[in-house]
């Protein structure tokens, strides 16, 4: 086994990349190999009065004293305007092991007007099975920051109330991977796709042997992997620098009707079609006119009336008619011949794709 994966590595310097490829570790994810999320609940003192007074942070208050033997007197209410209940998170990247850092982020839960200057106490940080994976405390880096004046104007730059602790965790509990577990490894594709899933499992074989690596659907891709974890982390590393040339997308197009982004993919084509466009220009312009009333009627009063001036300006239109397998560049250059704004050009493509005259999805995001 070692001889022949000695092997397949001499022939993976043989492999000369595609034109247009990409290593299958940059289109694809080791299943079970991921990040996890955990999250925690605490307390940052040290506040120069930017903290707040609220129920839950003067309970967790009175909870962190007892702790340490301190019982406050029933009925006191302690000011604690330096103190600020928070929420604490932080991402454990695969593999991990117990006395690594991570980096943490704090954010205030309650009405704090700032964390600037405070220090998180040690807080716990849990899974969603409810267990603890690290510890963080430390003192917290806050780019914003927030000034109030005596007549209670407010000055507020960036976001006072959220900061980072670099390194602030400490992992106590790694998280199990099934990386080392079975005989496959499965590549998970990031955008699924038949074609692509079908040229990953073909590059393996190619390189690996026949019948190494077998497409299960259009996102995943199951190779037979050695059982040892060395030998298995240097296969990996092996078919992680594999060159495939990804299968082209759908053709789409995709329109940001909130700031007028559209993107036209280059597999988009027109069926015989015919585009007019007419500017219309409406200007309404509101005017008030008084009306006084003669100095000698009885009862006479004087009335504002409201006169509106609507002018209607139609622009030129234009025809442009697009001949059987019409591709990107003939549509755009055409659109840009128009002249059109933004707004328009999703008009245009609407009425392209209900009129079955566009090739392609059309998204509107």
């Amino acid at each position: 086994m070692i001889r022949s994966f000695t092997l397949l590595l001499s022939l993976a310097l043989l492999v000369a990349p595609a034109a247009n490829a990409e290593r299958i570790k940059d289109i694809t994810k080791v299943q079970g190999v991921r990040d996890n999320q955990i999250v925690g609940y605490g307390l940052v003192v040290g506040l120069p009065g930017t903290g707040e007074q609220s129920n839950f942070t003067e309970q967790s208050f009175r909870t962190m004293l007892s702790n340490f033997g301190i019982t406050l007197p029933s009925g006191s209410r302690p000011k604690i305007k330096n103190v600020a209940a928070v929420a604490v998170h932080a991402t454990m990247p695969a593999f991990v092991k117990p006395g690594q850092t991570l980096d943490v982020t704090v954010s205030s839960v309650g009405s704090a007007e700032s964390l600037r200057g405070g220090t998180l106490l040690q807080t716990f940080l849990k899974g969603v099975d409810g267990k603890v994976y690290a510890i963080a405390q430390g003192n917290l880096s806050v780019s914003g920051f927030s000034a109030t004046g005596l007549d209670g104007s407010n000055v507020v730059q960036d976001t006072p109330t959220a900061g980072r602790i670099p390194s602030g965790a400490i992992v106590e509990r790694a998280i199990e991977s099934p990386f080392s577990q079975g005989d496959h490894l499965t590549f998970n594709l990031d955008q699924p796709d038949f074609s692509t899933a079908m040229r990953v499992s073909e590059a393996i074989n190619e390189l690996v042997g026949p019948r190494t690596a077998m497409p299960l659907d259009g996102a995943s891709i199951k190779v037979l992997a050695p059982r040892d974890v060395s030998q298995r982390v240097a296969f990996l590393a092996l078919l992680e620098d594999i060159q495939v040339e990804p299968a082209d997308t759908s053709a789409r197009v995709v329109v940001n009707a909130r700031t007028g982004t559209i993107v036209i993919g280059k597999n988009v084509t027109l069926l015989p079609a015919a585009i007019t466009h007419g500017g219309l220009t409406v200007t309404i312009a509101e005017t008030q006119q008084v009306s006084q009333a003669n100095p000698f009627a009885p009862g006479g009063e004087t009335v504002v009336t409201n006169q509106s001036v609507i002018d209607v300006n139609q622009e030129d239109s234009r025809m442009f008619k697009f001949d059987p397998g019409t591709t990107l560049d003939d549509l755009v250059r055409a659109i840009n011949a128009i002249g059109v704004g933004p707004s328009d050009v999703m008009a245009i493509l609407e009425a392209l794709k209900e009129a079955g005259a566009l090739r392609g999805d059309l998204i509107i995001i």
